[in-house]
């Protein structure tokens, strides 16, 4: 027996549509999962969306439960919250976290999903796996009691790095953006704002997550001798450019990448990539994130949606897609 959902697919470069997809019933170790809600993650979801994923790339950027082949026509996206309505008893009726793409219902093992902590409503929830990213990127490099730490880039990795940032004891936070309105989304997070210019030198650590060149040199001009900066941009298929004369070697400055397909090594010998999620979930609780989720749109309308988030028509940190309940 099989029963029809529907799904967001990118059929060409720049160009989304909603295709109908055939379910089979769920077998004994999986479940059937009813969308309540997911959400576009604007960096990564807009390069895939624009066919810029470089070839090279290919392997690592696929989704957990993507289907089709970059460029396109591809099935992308993993930030998914819905409701199990059929498979084990413990989960049936549970709310659950999911790295699936766009679709109004889908059928995946129940090892798959991670059920919402009961305090975590499951539109805030669809930012577990930015705040993973987040986690990921504080176990790479992490900060110390006391640390004077700079966010470079204000979008949805940026400020989840500065939320959780500003929960460490004596940690002072300041978050940079060239665009002024992500002031009162700083505020909301309770970490300072600047502008680049206007940035603190001198600091122990900072994250760059602005994904642009100038960012990541502005990141090194702030550090103190022997700091680091933790870089947490992609940028596709762009090339980047940074000037690595005048103290990057006289001051022993180090970049670092983290990315969160693989837990970071200071905690990879004692959790797993599911332990890491529902941590995530946990640090969810907190209402601060809330400011996060910039804008909702309806699932029929997401074609248009990520066409406008790409240009930049659109501004948001998080978008937010509704589904109707059937």
């Amino acid at each position: 027996m099989t029963r029809e959902a529907h799904a967001f697919w990118l059929g060409t470069p720049g160009h989304g549509e909603i295709r109908p997809v055939r379910l089979p019933d769920p077998g004994p170790d999986e479940v059937f999962v009813r969308t309540r809600c997911s959400g576009v993650s604007r960096g990564t979801e807009t390069l895939v969306f624009a066919g810029r994923v470089p070839a090279d790339q290919y392997a690592v950027m696929r989704a957990p439960f993507q289907e089709g082949e970059f460029p396109a026509p591809v099935k992308y996206g993993y930030l998914n919250v819905g409701v199990v309505e059929e498979g084990p008893a413990d989960l049936r009726g549970r709310t659950v976290f999911c790295l699936y793409p766009h679709q109004t219902a889908y059928v995946v093992p129940a090892s798959a999903v991670v059920p919402v902590p009961d305090g975590v409503p499951p539109g805030r929830a669809v930012l577990a796996g930015t705040v993973e990213t987040a986690v990921n990127a504080l176990w790479d490099a992490p900060p110390l009691v006391g640390d004077r730490v700079t966010v470079v880039g204000a979008g949805m990795v940026g400020c989840c790095v500065a939320a959780l940032l500003a929960r460490f004891p004596g940690v002072r936070v300041e978050l940079v953006d060239t665009d002024p309105g992500r002031a009162g989304v700083a505020e909301a997070l309770g970490v300072d704002f600047v502008s680049p210019q206007r940035a603190s030198g001198g600091r122990d650590l900072v994250v760059h997550a602005s994904a642009t060149a100038a960012g990541l040199q502005r990141s090194l001009e702030l550090l103190r001798t022997e700091g680091t900066v933790v870089e947490l941009s992609w940028y596709g298929d762009r090339p980047v450019e940074v000037s690595l004369g005048g103290v990057f070697h006289s001051g022993r400055l180090t970049v670092r990448g983290s990315q969160v397909g693989m837990v970071a090594p200071a905690r990879r010998g004692s959790r797993s990539y599911a332990d890491r999620l529902a941590l995530a979930l946990d640090l969810l609780a907190d209402p601060v994130f809330d400011a996060l989720i910039t804008g909702t749109s309806r699932f029929a309308e997401l074609p248009d949606v990520l066409g406008r988030l790409t240009s930049g028509e659109l501004p948001a940190l998080c978008h937010l897609i509704t589904y109707d309940e059937e």
